[in-house]
């Protein structure tokens, strides 16, 4: 009886310790399920920022990011919905802008505003792909896609990710809608002349938008009679009231001063990022 005694305590300790003994073999007791990681809340945008609609809604926006109309071929990262959020100092110069415009028959079009980190990084990946040139044709024709980085056209950080850069062009009123891009469709350099290049309700500025060109320089001397008067339209509409325009890009503009001058934000483009400002 002492034997026995001996072997059920045995047995006892081994089943406290969660191990039984089957046929020789030891198993464990299956551990409990770790608790599911909650993923991290998305960042919001600061107070500072809003949604251009909520401080001017007759600018019009045709936001290229949000679709494969860009020169990536593909709706970028961050771009959630086609809303154009800015710094409220540049929303409201933009309002000014307008106002004058539109005593003029014209209206601002917004193509892109601020544009997160993610976006920018989408860009410098695609750069780096020199295999992908689905989009080659229309944006960046006579440029080699191994000179992105040298020549400018793509970098690893971008003003737009401060807030207050934004591009743009004006459409004479009354505006006609543009029509949507296809995917697979025939392109055309966007350096053509405007009736054969891809459709825009803008006025002719003598390239397209985000045309990786030396003829998009909003000086270049190549470029002259409507098509010239036409961007210096827009550029004193828009220095009258405090922009600064990127020389290489006669679409782009920059507010200043710039509530934020060296911060880049990565908060997403959704409508939800300024709820409540």
């Amino acid at each position: 009886m002492t034997g026995l005694a001996s072997a059920l305590r045995t047995l006892a300790v081994t089943a406290a310790a969660g191990l039984f003994t089957v046929t020789g073999a030891v198993t464990s007791a299956p551990a409990a399920p770790a608790p599911p990681v909650p993923a991290a809340p998305e960042p919001k945008a600061p107070r500072e920022f809003v949604a251009l609609s909520s401080v001017d809604r007759t600018i019009l926006q045709e936001m290229r990011y949000t679709t494969p109309h860009n020169f990536v071929g593909e709706p970028v990262d961050g771009y959630r919905q086609p809303v154009c959020i800015l710094t409220r100092p540049a929303a409201e110069a933009l309002h000014r802008a307008q106002v004058r415009l539109l005593a003029r028959g014209y209206t601002l079009k917004v193509y892109d505003c601020y544009r997160p980190q993610r976006a920018v990084d989408h860009f410098v990946r695609w750069a780096k792909d020199l295999a992908d040139e689905a989009m080659k044709k229309e944006f960046y024709p006579l440029v080699d896609k191994s000179r992105l980085f040298a020549d400018g056209y793509i970098a690893e950080k971008s003003g737009h990710s401060r807030g207050s850069t934004v591009d743009l062009t004006i459409v004479r009123l009354p505006a006609r809608p543009t029509r949507a891009y296809v995917p697979g469709e025939r392109l055309v350099e966007c350096s053509a002349p405007r009736a054969e290049r891809f459709p825009d309700n803008s006025v002719d500025m003598g390239t397209g938008y985000d045309c990786f060109d030396t003829l998009s320089h909003t000086d270049d001397p190549r470029v002259g009679g409507v098509q010239r008067a036409n961007r210096q339209l827009l550029k004193g509409a828009l220095v009258e009231q405090g922009f600064v325009n990127l020389p290489e890009e006669w679409w782009h503009f920059t507010f200043k001063p710039e509530p934020f001058p060296s911060t880049f934000f990565d908060f997403p483009v959704a409508r939800r990022s300024v709820a409540g400002h």
